[in-house]
């Protein structure tokens, strides 16, 4: 597989109805927020969690597009997995230099070994030759510099957080039952976003690409993670989620032709009705400025 000979740049734009779309952890599960403007964040952690959730399910796990990064994955022990597959010995004793010190770990590759298993690594997962990762941790494989990067995702507009209690008719334990007094009701709650339109940025850089191996067929499979990477993500906390405009900016050469502020500038978003709040998506009007795109650009609306 070839990998890509240009660079990309491009903007999503996806929504949320009565759901939290990230939630932050550290504050309760609240939907994440700039505390000075009020506009909704989702972090890049999360898009990426999503595109790799995507492939997963498409590919099936299947090389060369396994995912490095996954639930309870432990890192360290795919890393060894790579050094066996390549038959690398990784239990050599530390050797002693000239002053006596001992320079290498055991059980860690060095030299052309790291180089040989960053190869493999990079061949036979997806979300590495993608997103680049830390493969040192263990027995070392380097650190892969990703070609495809993301901004974390602002909405539009600031957005309101909605709190909601709710009751469980039931309970886990019987010691749990008996605190109740046989009231087997407990209260929880949940939090919502009646209607937020977020808007992230993506970029692709070609010289990456030829490092990682990062193909021609990767990026379609990542367009089409992008688009549908909400489809096989339902659930009642996020509400309804979807993918609703896909923007991509291919220049003509490896290096790019235009600076990406400006591509990203001839993208607008104006409410049609700022005297009610936005409740669905066609309460925006999106609109693009052709003309305002440099020469050696081709403008690709993916969706």
């Amino acid at each position: 597989m070839s990998t890509i000979q240009k660079r990309y740049d491009f903007v999503i734009l996806f929504d949320v109805k009565d759901g939290n779309p990230n939630g932050d952890p550290d504050a309760g599960n609240l939907p994440r927020v700039d505390a000075e403007t009020g506009h909704g964040l989702v972090t890049d952690v999360c898009l990426k969690r999503k595109v790799r959730n995507y492939v997963s399910l498409k590919q099936e796990e299947k090389a060369p597009y396994g995912i490095f990064v996954k639930e309870k994955s432990i890192l360290n022990n795919t890393i060894e997995q790579a050094y066996a597959s390549l038959n690398i010995d990784l239990q050599q004793p530390p050797t002693d230099s000239a002053d006596g010190k001992k320079r290498n770990k055991p059980g860690q590759g060095q030299g052309k070994e790291v180089d040989r298993a960053k190869q493999f690594m990079c061949q036979n997962f997806f979300d590495i030759r993608t997103f680049g990762a830390v493969l040192s941790t263990g027995a070392n494989a380097g650190q892969v510099r990703g070609p495809v990067q993301f901004t974390f995702a602002r909405s539009v507009e600031p957005i309101v957080s909605l709190e909601h209690s709710i009751t469980r008719m039931a309970v886990a334990t019987e010691a749990e039952a008996e605190k109740q007094g046989g009231d087997n009701r407990t209260m929880g709650r949940k939090f919502t976003v009646p209607y937020g339109l977020y808007r992230a940025h993506g970029f692709i850089s070609a010289p990456l690409a030829n490092q990682t191996g990062f193909s021609q067929e990767d990026l379609e499979l990542l367009w089409e993670a992008l688009e549908k990477m909400f489809e096989h993500d339902r659930s009642a906390a996020r509400g309804l989620m979807g993918t609703r405009k896909l923007f991509v900016f291919e220049h003509a050469s490896k290096m790019g032709d235009a600076p990406v502020q400006k591509l990203f500038d001839a993208i607008k978003i104006k409410r049609k009705d700022t005297g009610k709040p936005a409740r669905d998506f066609s309460d925006y009007v999106i609109s693009v400025s052709t003309d305002d795109i440099p020469q050696g650009v081709t403008f690709i609306e993916k969706l």
